[in-house]
């Protein structure tokens, strides 16, 4: 597979990522209540990503939209901590490394942007993702912590920097 373009959003991405985000959750039948399948502000996340201490990553191949990841200054999280955010990518991109490369952009920011933790919330159901974040370090927590809003998420991991 050539490589793909990892770049920071852009307006023009939003349609394609939104449907990349309902499309794998669909396909997981993780498409439930609290999730962001059901959250507004799937469908602009360029917007959404404007927050200082945010940053959300695409990668692209030929002008197509393959998938991302951001981090994001979630309420409430402790003192220092991000929330990885919405690492989807589609079903044609999986299985590349695609996926650790935008986690591996993510976690890099953070460090940048002074964080000390990264926070993430899933769902067993999202059966790929959960051993990649194991391999990166990232270990279980017994509840959430911060108000993501996401309460059909029941799988919460934590990575110290």
């Amino acid at each position: 597979m050539q490589e793909p373009l990892i770049r920071t959003i852009q307006h023009n991405d939003d349609k394609a990522l939104a449907t990349i985000i309902r499309d794998t959750l669909t396909e997981f039948k993780a498409n439930k209540p609290g999730t962001v399948y059901f959250d507004e502000t799937t469908d602009h996340l360029s917007e959404v990503f404007k927050t200082a201490g945010s940053i959300y990553f695409v990668a692209e191949l030929n002008g197509e939209i393959l998938g991302g990841s951001g981090i994001y200054p979630t309420a409430n999280l402790p003192q220092g901590t991000c929330e990885l955010v919405k690492l989807y990518l589609s079903s044609k991109a999986r299985g590349k490394g695609l996926g650790k490369t935008l986690l591996q952009k993510c976690i890099t920011a953070a460090k940048e942007m002074s964080y000390k933790k990264i926070y993430l919330e899933t769902m067993p159901e999202l059966t790929i993702a959960i051993p990649m974040y194991e391999k990166l370090g990232f270990t279980y927590l017994p509840a959430a912590q911060g108000s993501s809003g996401h309460t059909g998420c029941d799988v919460w991991m934590i990575k110290e920097l």
